[in-house]
């Protein structure tokens, strides 16, 4: 019985988890270009700025800003382009569903490696007040004393 690989994180949106409640959560492939993988398993992308959409039953990544590969030449990939992710019919309506609800919205959290894949991690995700963001923070202070020793 051989062991599960771990993921590799390729591009993680820290901010995701700040500034909203992750309640589900859904792999998604991504349908990439090969500049595009070589950039981003060189770590060269960012979710800041990233949401999801549905349209006639098909779910894009928007903003996700994955820089021009240096070696490819003019076969190069538009850095913002808008990207197709790949998800089963029933995932796509459960995050229609979703989004579809006062405050809800779908944000891609990381891209990651999945044996020689890449993967999307996509959550449905409402949007915190700014107390909960105190408390977010107030928390992670704590624990960073707690490891420290304080």
């Amino acid at each position: 019985m051989s062991k599960p690989t771990p993921h590799k994180d390729l591009v993680v949106n820290r901010r995701a988890r700040f500034e909203y409640h992750l309640l589900d959560h859904f792999e998604a492939g991504i349908a990439l270009l090969g500049s595009e993988v070589k950039s981003l398993r060189a770590g060269r992308g960012s979710l800041q700025e990233a949401f999801v959409s549905i349209k006639n039953g098909s779910a894009y990544l928007h903003g996700c800003h994955i820089s021009p590969y240096a070696q490819a030449n003019r076969n190069n990939h538009e850095p913002l382009r808008v990207r197709p992710l790949l998800l089963h019919p029933a995932e796509i309506e459960k995050i229609q569903k979703g989004t579809q609800q006062k405050g809800m919205t779908a944000v891609p959290v990381r891209i990651y490696l999945k044996g020689r894949l890449i993967k999307v991690e996509v959550a449905l995700a409402k949007g915190k007040k700014l107390h909960d963001k105190r408390q977010t923070m107030k928390e992670r202070d704590a624990r960073r004393d707690m490891e420290r020793g304080r």
